[in-house]
């Protein structure tokens, strides 16, 4: 899905590509999107869904797939409002009905869903015994490895709440982390064990080395599994950090109910997976794409994730002949890679199983998609979201018909519309039951992002007569470099510390395989001096791998406006 899943880091299929129709895992589910409409050019945002005539760009009859409000209303968070699945039971249900499949599989190592369950029990054991409470925020930075969705379970059922951490992460994002969540525990991979121990010193975290041999050992101790702690559905359930524009990176509240309704609709309705499909998981799980669209919708019903360390094309393939993989899902980096590595060996796997595919992280660039589609004979569905939304807010519905460029109509009991609409193109604002419940502890930024029920996401887009969405442009300065996400302030900030930096611009260049690359453009102190290579090597030594700058531009000045403020657009031009 486009930023955010094309869900983490995920498109737009052209109508008659694949000529296979879509299996039905599951039977069908009614899909209630409430009218898409634009709204007026305003500020403000309707506390009910725009009516035709107010809508500024509206089609001359009601779009196709509108569907009656009140039969799915959006989350009413001053109501409590039962959803069917516990989120912190989610798993032990599933092990209670397929406890003899096999959950997840890494190489030739694999847990069923009875072992999974067994393990969450055990690490919900741990952290009682480690004084954990209900509401304690635990930090969990691993990679893809069999123990995540054990832990992340595990501190689900002890009724503490997961805060995923990319283990790229440096010292200075990993202390930020702890001391704004106010973790109690952090979980850390041996690979990032000494950045997570620097990291946690002046904190309240007590770091727990994960080495396979030691979390077996800390398990053993505890080898009476525990139940789940009960909770609300409006509890908070994860804490997943995200940028804004001023590069401070805030955590996104998601609640029981938000999850578990994600990954339910994802699951059923979307992906229609059932427990005969089997994933590749070759999203980082500690994203909200990953974690939502690939391993919490297999939990939901079943299935089985493969599990992949790292991506490289020519593994993922192998895997998908190997281990019979019926749904993918990726960022458009990936499916760049999958296709060429197809071109250049067209017969060697036979990946004729795959019979969904799901893009995020950025948009799918149309000639990326044919490419896929026609190499795979595989439908390729994109739809937006963020971690602000849990993290989809539409897709392309596999029962209705898909339309190139776009990132389709909202999902079930989610509204969208544009405010602020200028010639057709607006700001993007969504309402339902997947919009977060705020940043933690900033009620101020959780003001401004959430109004009278809308998110406003920062992302321009159009809407068809039919309600399809299409993405435009992103009104905020965010950099998706390969499906990350790169905040030039954040990578500004760091170059300011460099004693001979005077002025810095962080921007996005086009890049053919990643989609945008880090540039930055640095005007020096008078007598200072300092080459291009010294500043890249300073800012990687401080920020996660994907967002330094590749490119540096040492320049006398940079292009400002009347007001003195940096004019990027300018700088962007020079460097591509």
């Amino acid at each position: 899905m486009s930023r955010r899943p094309s869900c983490a880091h995920p498109s737009h299929p052209h109508p008659g590509a694949c000529s296979p129709a879509l299996p039905r895992s599951l039977p069908a589910r009614r899909t209630s999107s409430p009218t898409a409409r634009p709204v007026p050019p305003s500020n403000a945002l309707p506390a009910s869904p725009p009516s035709p005539a107010s809508a500024s760009c509206r089609a001359s009859s009601p779009p196709r797939y509108a569907a009656d409000p009140t039969t799915d209303p959006p989350l009413d968070r001053s109501q409590k409002r039962e959803f069917e699945v516990n989120l912190a039971d989610l798993l032990t249900r599933t092990a209670a009905v397929h406890g003899d499949r096999t959950a997840f599989e890494l190489g030739e190592n694999s847990l069923t869903y009875a072992e999974l369950d067994a393990y969450a029990g055990r690490v919900a054991a741990l952290l009682a015994a480690r004084g954990v409470a209900p509401g304690d925020r635990v930090g969990v930075m691993l990679p893809n490895l069999l123990e995540f969705p054990a832990l992340y379970y595990g501190v689900l059922r002890a009724g503490a709440v997961v805060v995923p951490m990319n283990p790229l992460l440096k010292c200075r994002e990993i202390s930020h982390c702890l001391r704004d969540s106010g973790a109690v525990l952090l979980f850390a991979h041996d690979s990032a064990m000494a950045e997570a121990e620097r990291a946690a010193e002046g904190t309240k975290a007590d770091v727990v080395p994960f080495r396979a041999g030691i979390f077996a050992e800390l398990l053993a101790a505890h080898p009476h599994p525990v139940p789940a702690q009960e909770g609300e559905d409006d509890d908070t359930a994860v804490i997943l950090y995200t940028s804004g524009t001023t590069g401070v990176p805030k955590g996104a509240e998601l609640t029981r109910a938000n999850l578990a309704r994600n990954a339910d609709i994802c699951g059923r309705s979307l992906f229609r997976l059932g427990p005969e499909d089997v994933v590749l998981g070759c999203l980082p799980l500690f994203h909200a794409f990953g974690q939502v669209c690939a391993m919490m919708t297999a939990v939901t019903v079943g299935a089985r994730l493969t599990l992949l360390p790292r991506f490289d094309p020519a593994l993922a393939l192998q895997t998908v002949q190997d281990r019979h993989v019926t749904i993918f899902a990726g960022v458009p980096t990936m499916y760049a890679a999958l296709s060429a590595t197809h071109a250049q060996q067209p017969d060697t796997y036979d990946t004729s199983t795959l019979r969904l595919s799901v893009s995020g992280g950025a948009s799918l660039p149309v000639e990326v998609l044919h490419a896929f589609e026609e190499a795979f004979d595989c439908p390729v569905l994109e739809g937006f979201g963020m971690s602000e939304t849990s993290p989809v807010a539409s897709f392309n519905h596999p029962d209705r018909p898909r339309k190139a460029g776009s990132v389709g109509t909202p999902i079930e009991g989610v509204e969208m519309c544009l405010v602020d609409v200028r010639n057709g193109v607006g700001e993007m604002c969504v309402r339902g039951h997947n919009v977060m419940k705020g940043y933690w502890g900033r009620p101020e930024a959780t003001a401004e992002a959430i109004q009278d029920g809308w998110l406003r996401t920062g992302d321009l887009a159009r809407v068809d007569e039919d309600g399809y969405y299409f993405i435009v442009d992103r009104k905020k300065d965010l950099i998706i470099r390969g499906g990350y996400n790169v905040y030039p302030r954040e990578v500004e900030e760091v170059l300011y510390e460099h004693p001979a930096v005077a002025e810095a611009a962080v921007i996005g260049v086009p890049h053919p395989a990643l989609g945008e690359e880090v540039a930055a453009a640095v005007a020096l102190r008078p007598g200072a001096e300092a080459t291009p290579d010294e500043l890249r090597d300073f800012v990687r030594d401080r920020v996660a791998p994907y967002k330094y700058p590749r490119q540096i531009m040492l320049v006398e000045s940079l292009p400002k406006g009347a007001t003195g403020k940096i004019l990027k657009r300018e700088i962007a031009f020079g460097l591509s």
